[in-house]
């Protein structure tokens, strides 16, 4: 594949090329080396870059949804305004990186390395930040609603004006001194929290153990709750329309009154979960032989 004379494809030596403007749309370029390269304006969706050397590059205003960035060096990029909605970034460096407006709803960052980046008015809804080391990150009027911060640094990072209404956090999250999650509407979450009516919708839970929590009237809908441990959980009158439930373990749960209408149960542990004549189900969906107990 050729772009603007440039051979595109895995391990690809690009260093310094100028790539602005092009489609790399679903483009291959693990592995590349794309040091101090061009790639303003660049439409990459679906752009697969694992493990890429992006130092230093231009990516200014490059649309890059659902791109695969993961374990890619993009320490001292410039992403500024950079469209990266629902992109993975999992174990991403990006140390120094200009992201000042950048659009990362709902993007993965988990294990990211954020040390000194600028997010200033980035939009982090939803987004996946477990992990993360955001320490002495500019997050001035960032938008985190929704965002997991569960174990992520944030030490020394500017939060003024941003906004956490809806995020979730866990014992392990480090916040700046002073910094009260609470005050901003933040959620703790881990085995027992109490979540009773929170509003979690669209917050990525994967993996996440809430044993025995209290999720009371809480509204998960299209909350990502796969391999999610709920041993125990009281969901009684819970939202859990649009949500995936694949591996989750819902072991003596509390479903009465719940509502899992469009839920993906398939898969999940239901064994001696509660129920009653209210709980609803998704269709074609048999409680009774995934072991739920009615009342």
């Amino acid at each position: 594949m050729e772009v603007n004379g440039y051979e595109i494809g895995p391990g690809a030596d690009l260093k310094g090329a100028d790539l602005s403007g092009a489609r790399l749309t679903k483009a291959s370029l693990n592995g590349a080396n794309l040091e101090g390269a061009n790639l303003a304006d660049v439409l990459a969706s679906g752009v697969r870059l694992h493990s890429a050397n992006l130092h230093s590059a231009n990516l200014h205003s490059a649309r890059l949804y659902s791109a695969y960035l993961t374990d890619a060096n993009l320490e001292g990029a410039n992403l500024f305004g950079a469209r990266l909605e629902e992109a993975n970034l999992s174990g991403a460096r990006l140390e120094g990186a200009v992201l000042y407006g950048a659009n990362l709803y709902r993007a993965r960052l988990e294990g990211a390395g954020l040390y000194g980046a600028n997010l200033t008015e980035a939009n982090l809804t939803g987004a996946n930040l477990t992990g993360a080391n955001l320490s002495a990150a500019r997050l001035e009027g960032a938008k985190l609603g929704g965002a997991n911060l569960s174990g992520a640094d944030l030490t020394e990072a500017n939060l003024r004006g941003a906004v956490l209404t809806g995020a979730v956090a866990d014992g392990c999250t480090v916040w700046p001194d002073d910094f009260d999650p609470d005050v901003a509407g933040v959620y703790e979450i881990g085995p027992g929290a109490n979540l009773e009516r929170a509003d979690l919708s669209r917050v990525f839970l994967r993996g996440a153990d809430l044993t025995e929590a209290n999720l009371r009237g809480a509204v998960l809908t299209g909350t990502d709750l796969t391999g999610v441990v709920l041993t125990g959980a009281d969901l009684t009158g819970a939202k859990l329309v649009h949500v995936d439930l694949h591996s989750a373990n819902l072991r003596g749960a509390n479903l009465e009154g719940a509502n899992l209408i469009r839920a993906n149960a398939e898969g999940a542990n239901l064994e001696g979960a509660r129920a009653n004549e209210d709980t609803r189900w998704p269709k074609g969906f048999d409680p009774v032989a995934a072991g739920v107990i009615f009342d």
